[in-house]
């Protein structure tokens, strides 16, 4: 029989933000995230990691626009699905900071129980407790 195992996040978002260090705030205080890396000069952002308690993370930067900009994401189009625990203590944590209500904390009929929000640029965010089906262990060696 084969070994099934939930895999680990190893998927790494990125987005833009107009404000990226007023963002990485948010993300840090408010969803629970953890600042790895911020790397800039000023107000721009070059790039920061920012890592997820259970795994993987996000990495994001100033929009700097212009021709040369070789990742020209529209800061606000980003959305994601976090896998957490305690939701409707980060549900309400982020209600408490302003963050924008798209969906109440509910349960779905796969067993999760998720909410979503839009972060001050814009971007969706789905908190939930579902990690994902289990899947085959690749054989090794």
């Amino acid at each position: 029989m084969t070994e099934m195992q939930t895999p680990p996040p190893q998927v790494w978002p990125t987005l833009r933000a107009r404000d990226a260090r007023a963002l990485i705030r948010f993300l840090v205080d408010v969803f629970g995230f953890h600042e790895t890396v911020v790397h800039g000069d000023g107000d721009t952002v070059f790039h920061a990691q920012l890592s997820w308690p259970l795994g993987g993370g996000v990495m994001l930067g100033s929009a700097r626009g212009g021709p040369d900009d070789p990742w020209a994401l529209t800061p606000g189009t980003f959305g994601g699905y976090v896998v957490a625990d305690d939701i409707d203590a980060r549900y309400e944590r982020a209600v408490a900071a302003g963050a924008e209500v798209v969906r109440k904390p509910y349960d779905t009929d796969y067993g999760s129980r998720d909410f979503t929000v839009r972060d001050p640029e814009g971007n969706l965010w789905q908190f939930g407790t579902y990690p994902g089906d289990p899947r085959p262990v690749p054989p090794t060696g």
